[in-house]
């Protein structure tokens, strides 16, 4: 062949439940993963329970106002404290296992285990729960479950220069007004490679390209993302007209006031950010060929204050582009299933995506190992 296109990772990075299973334990056991926006805990004792490759964390805010995250087990027999896998709540001021009624504190300390006691060598402060790393961003809280031996680098470390690249977005300040959760029959390599070019806009989202032309010019090619994409003329936002009645972030300067930014941030984690609102993606991988999308819009209180307030223009505009990047998503999947198919293929344009490559390399070692 005689192609200077760069391949793709291999197939079955894509569809191997092998492969899945190795990155389940080298990146998602590993690394920071977004699991949440830090405004779902608003009072002492609220919780909620978060699942990745089927680990459950339990997130609480201690009555310090601190988030806290602990494996969902109690240490007594191994029961899910809280039994549901996707649960939410609020603990009425302790964290009471469902089965014996051992009772932790909000910051995981056992304080009572029924007719348990000293006289059998029985000592509370050996059966505290077992704690799960978690740091914040943003607003956005996020999950290490790294254990023994493996260290996991700071949070800081791992996002890199995308904090002082996003310095004037108030992110930690906006509320969620919406959100919405899609169920995608493609690999998360496969959403988070769409996501990271351009070259497909042309085709796939129309609307998209009329409010912002940049993203169909050339292929998308040679996008200043650091920058950001400017919209049309007179166009400033992601709605179906390119306006609203929103005011912009304060403190954003006069290019981020009229152009759009976005940020990958590897494993999980997707933000979109226009001057008025942010689109945020957190992907939580169910098989190699199935991953969930919990998308939460984001505003600023002021303007969700106002009585007038309806996030309506922007969540619909993002709905139709999200299910269009969905169905062409879950489009590649079902070609990489041919019998024909050993690895795609990079179009210059599409350099972005060349990332997740070395990200995956870098961090699985080898591929010819786990690749036929």
């Amino acid at each position: 062949m005689r192609t200077a296109l760069e391949a793709t990772l291999p197939r079955d990075c894509y569809l191997s439940p092998d492969f899945f299973a190795l990155e389940r334990e080298r990146i998602f056991f590993r690394e920071w993963f977004c699991a949440g926006r830090c405004e779902q805990l608003p009072a002492p004792g609220d919780y909620v329970v978060v699942e990745i490759g089927g680990q459950e964390t339990l997130v609480v805010r201690t009555q310090a106002g601190e988030l806290r995250a602990f494996d969902n087990l109690c240490r007594h027999r191994g029961c899910r404290l809280v039994l549901d896998p996707v649960g939410a709540g609020t603990f009425t001021g302790a964290i009471r296992c469902p089965y014996h009624s051992w009772t932790y504190t909000l910051d995981g300390a056992l304080r009572t285990a029924p007719y348990l006691g000293e006289q059998d060598a029985f000592y509370k402060d050996e059966f505290s729960l077992h704690t799960v790393a978690l740091d914040s961003w943003g607003g956005f809280f996020f999950l290490n479950l790294a254990s023994g031996d493996a260290r996991p680098p700071t949070l800081v470390d791992q996002l890199g220069p995308i904090p002082e690249r996003l310095r004037r977005y108030p992110l930690a300040e906006l509320r969620s007004a919406r959100r919405v959760v899609y169920d995608v029959a493609a690999n998360w390599k496969v959403i988070l490679e769409n996501y990271n070019e351009c070259y497909h806009c042309g085709g796939v989202h129309p609307e998209l390209c009329e409010i912002v032309p940049a993203f169909k010019k050339g292929g998308g090619a040679e996008l200043d993302w650091d920058r950001g994409i400017p919209h049309k003329d007179g166009a400033h936002t992601f709605t179906f007209s390119g306006k609203t009645d929103r005011a912009p972030f304060p403190g954003l300067d006069d290019d981020e006031k009229t152009r759009h930014k976005g940020e990958l941030i590897y494993p999980n984690f997707m933000l979109s950010l226009a001057a008025d609102h942010a689109a945020a993606f957190t992907l939580w991988p169910r098989s190699a060929q199935h991953t969930k999308i919990v998308c939460d819009f984001l505003f600023h209180p002021s303007e969700m204050a106002k009585p007038q307030f309806d996030p309506s223009d922007a969540v619909e505009f993002w709905d139709l582009v999200n299910r269009q990047d969905w169905r062409i998503c879950e489009g590649v999947q079902r070609g990489m299933t041919s019998r024909n198919f050993r690895s795609g293929f990079y179009a210059p344009m599409e350099s972005l995506s060349l990332d997740i490559r070395r990200y995956i390399r870098e961090r699985i070692g080898p591929l010819d190992a786990h690749c036929t």
